[in-house]
Order: C-alpha cells, then sequence, then structure tokens
C-alpha cells in the first residue's frame, strides 16, 4: 500500500495513523479494535463504536456481520439416566 511501511522495508506516511489491531481465529470470528464501520456486499454500512468487535466470517450470525457465536459446533448431550431402584 503507498505510503505505509512494512517490516520488509517500503516508505514512511507523512502523518502516522494509528494502526487497527485484528487477531484471527481460525475456529471463530475475526477480532478488530473498535470502533469500525463494516461496507457490506450491497454497499450497505454496519457501523459499532464497541471498544472491539467479532466480525463474522462464516456467514451463520442472524446479526451479520457481526458474530453471535453460531460458529460454534453445537453437541447435543445424551439426557441424564436414572437408575431406579425397586
Amino acid at each position: 500500500m503507498p505510503g505505509t511501511r512494512d517490516e520488509a522495508g517500503g516508505s514512511q506516511p507523512a502523518s502516522r495513523t494509528p494502526a487497527r489491531r485484528v487477531s484471527v481465529d481460525p475456529q471463530g470470528p475475526v477480532l478488530v479494535e473498535g470502533p469500525v464501520e463494516v461496507v457490506l456486499d450491497d454497499g450497505t454500512v454496519a457501523r459499532s463504536d464497541r471498544f472491539a468487535v467479532a466480525l463474522c466470517t462464516c456467514r451463520r450470525s442472524r446479526t451479520y456481520p457481526w458474530c453471535d457465536t453460531s460458529h460454534r459446533r453445537r453437541e447435543r448431550s445424551a439426557p441424564p439416566t436414572e437408575e431406579r431402584k425397586p
């Protein structure tokens, strides 16, 4: 990207803008330090003023583009068995 510097070298911008921290979890959402604006496929903008947001990458979220943990695998546990003694 012009005007930026990566670890391999390059040019520095004239005024340095604080970088946003992004954390990628292969099994879950992308965590971004906020506030953030997300431009969606249809051109609409979703905004969050929270200090950090989780962005959905699986598109299962009912609150897309925000993650609602729908990516988590659901495991049904067997109902507890009761032992009856006569």
